[in-house]
């Protein structure tokens, strides 16, 4: 998903959108306040569907100190008054124009006896009309589009009759939607069809669907998806394998779900089965070395449901997207999206595929009610991840994820303010997609690794099996887990945890004294031999990579000094072959080297990097070093040759570092 636009290493992706601003009337959240606090406005002429009135603008508000746990701050929505509880889609994927349009119906639930206005996000949305009543029996209805800000979107005010509970919405789509990528043939592995897909984290759904666009909110879903013949369709819902290409394809999501994972891609797709229960749709092009890097897929699903409970998903497939997609995964239920810069042709980077299905207990099943959560769902798997590569691959490749990690959460630690450090950010004011860092993977993680060093792995486990099975299909907040490990671990084991030690963990900076620190030997033996190569004892080649994993180079790499000299950049990369290194993790290792060293010989391979790879774990990193180097007219050519490949994420983000935008 999702911090600067960030994807932690080892293909732990981003892969999560916060509790709702209670409205009772139509506000508008500023890009530096509090939207939740915001006064009551004097409230505009509605509207007719033809001529939706825009609202005046937002009186003066005020902030809390402290955030308040349960309240959504990126979100219009009135959750308070009413709550989605399935979504019926109709659209029609329009490639020529880059639009999706048709209509979504809303499902509500009411809680409250008063008849307030229903208010929803969106983003960018042409809405054509509005319907409501009750049952089947719709009639059209007064709505009107509040004041559009900056991160939220806008918010769209619905005047529902008496009794009312349900909402027909006729909309459509901006061709510059941020959470949809159209792709041009070219811009495909096939270069022959288009390709589209949504990325609905943090708040992206609003841009391509009017909801509540909060994880709070969890609902079922239907969908008929119309694309043209030669495409298929597939989504976050029930895929069927034997499915035909003709153009109409429908979808079933029977458990409830939050907007940021719902999901659609379209393409020249086939599928090949991994398992029982797994498989792989990707370009013919993609599709046998997809399958056979990720083959292992059925093994971390079965070893998974034995140390953590059922998978309650039914099947789980993967989708392999083009390379601009921006993350190395999105953990949308029953089909993850995968980036394919983890094709590396030997396994070395499949942690992402444990990452994105250990979601479907930690983030899918359990979920944070607000980004300000997110470590709820991203530490916990984090950690499974972890656990998930033990139990399949090994203690040796386990330590080697769990050191890479802890040097991953280090750098970021260097990197961030102290507000940003603490796992239960404060994210008010700012873009949820600021919140994606390693503080909520990685620190999240190793705090759950304290956990278990203290208590015993077994009883740890123990303990997440019953906190998955306690809030299934639950949104919960950070508070929601402490009160749980009050009443569990806490209880159980008083003479090993303190809830003022975990508070510092939760709400500090920092890591907290005596925290462990994960090694692994596969790497302590890479240190002298790196440092007796850079005080010029031993040449490159009488380094023993032979075996060497793709960690190994990773770690030999990134603990290189800032400077290097040209002789010893060119010793490197004649020995090595580093420039023209095929793992896309090597290979950004070594040319952030390059970048840093301002090492021509690579240049090229920059640029091709640069320019055929969108995932921000990537892309951002090298731009910025690039700024920070001396190479900002590169920087700069480059961004805009590559943009119109980009996913408008990816844009975004990039935009700011080479403009400051």
């Amino acid at each position: 998903m999702l911090p600067q636009l960030f994807t932690p290493s080892l293909g732990r992706l981003i892969g999560a959108g916060l509790l709702a601003c209670s409205l009772t009337t139509l506000t508008a959240c500023s890009k530096s306040e509090d939207p939740a606090q915001q006064k009551q406005i004097e409230e505009p002429p509605a509207a007719t569907a033809d001529q939706p009135q825009k609202d005046a603008a937002p009186a003066e508000k005020t902030a809390d100190a402290e955030p308040k746990s349960g309240v959504d701050y990126h979100s219009f929505a009135n959750t308070d008054d009413y709550r989605v509880k399935h979504l019926d889609l109709d659209l029609t994927a329009d490639f020529d124009n880059k639009v999706l349009k048709g209509e979504a119906i809303l499902d509500i639930q009411r809680l409250t006896q008063k008849n307030p206005s229903l208010i929803l996000d969106t983003r960018d949305l042409d809405i054509k009309a509005v319907r409501a009543g009750v049952g089947n029996n719709l009639k059209d209805v007064k709505f009107s589009l509040g004041k559009t800000d900056p991160h939220l979107g806008t918010p769209l005010k619905i005047e529902l009759p008496k009794g009312a509970n349900r909402v027909a919405i006729q909309y459509q789509t901006s061709p510059d939607a941020s959470g949809v990528q159209w792709l041009e043939p070219q811009q495909t592995a096939g270069k022959k069809h288009p390709f589209l897909f949504t990325q609905a984290q943090a708040i992206h759904a609003r841009s391509f669907i009017p909801l509540q666009d909060s994880p709070q909110v969890r609902m079922t879903y239907k969908a008929t998806i119309r694309t043209p013949k030669e495409l298929l369709a597939v989504m976050s819902a029930n895929n069927d394998p034997e499915t035909e290409k003709d153009g109409v394809y429908e979808f079933d999501m029977p458990q409830p779900i939050p907007s940021y994972l719902i999901a659609l891609g379209i393409g020249n797709l086939e599928f090949k089965p991994m398992g029982e229960r797994t498989g792989v749709y990707a370009e013919p092009e993609l599709l046998d070395a997809s399958a056979k890097e990720f083959e292992d897929t059925e093994d971390m699903l079965e070893v998974t449901e034995e140390n953590y409970g059922p998978y309650r998903w039914d099947r789980y497939d993967l989708l392999i997207l083009p390379p601009s997609f921006p993350f190395g995964g999105m953990e949308n239920p029953r089909l993850s999206f995968i980036t394919p810069t983890v094709i590396a042709g030997d396994k070395s980077l499949v942690a992402l595929i444990a990452h994105e299905l250990a979601h479907s207990w930690s983030g899918n099943l359990v979920t944070n009610a607000s980004w300000r959560d997110l470590w709820l769902n991203e530490g916990f798997t984090t950690y499974l991840t972890n656990r998930i590569m033990q139990f399949v691959y090994g203690d040796e490749r386990y330590n080697m994820e769990m050191a890479l990690g802890y040097d991953d959460l280090q750098a970021d630690l260097n990197d961030r303010p102290d507000k940003d450090e603490i796992m239960a950010i404060d994210m008010r004011g700012r873009d949820p997609d600021e919140v994606f860092s390693n503080i909520p993977y990685e620190k999240g993680s190793l705090f759950l690794y304290e956990l278990e060093q203290k208590v015993g792995r077994e009883n740890f486990d123990k303990f997440l099996m019953d906190y998955f099975n306690n809030f299934a299909f639950q949104s919960i907040t950070t508070e929601d887990f402490l009160k749980y490990l009050d009443e569990t671990l806490l209880k159980q084991y008083p003479d090993k945890l303190s809830r003022e030690r975990i508070n510092q963990w939760v709400f500090e900076p920092g890591i907290p004294e005596g925290a462990p620190h994960p090694q692994s030997d596969a790497f302590s033996k890479i240190d002298p031999v790196r440092q007796q190569w850079l005080d010029g004892k031993i040449k490159a080649s009488d380094i023993d990579t032979k075996g060497w994993t793709f960690h190994q180079w990773k770690y030999f790499l990134d603990g290189m000094p800032e400077k290097l000299s040209d002789e010893q950049l060119k010793e490197l990369d004649s020995t090595f072959k580093l420039t023209q290194s095929k793992n896309n993790e090597v290979a950004f290792s070594w040319l952030m080297i390059a970048v840093r060293n301002n090492y021509a010989p690579a240049n090229a391979r920059l640029e091709e990097f640069l320019v055929g790879i969108g995932r921000n774990k990537f892309v951002r990193p090298l731009y910025r070093a690039m700024m920070e180097n001396g190479m900002e007219d590169e920087a700069k050519r480059i961004f805009e040759k590559a943009k119109p490949g980009y996913h408008p994420l990816t844009v975004k983000v990039n935009s700011k570092v080479i403009y400051g935008d």
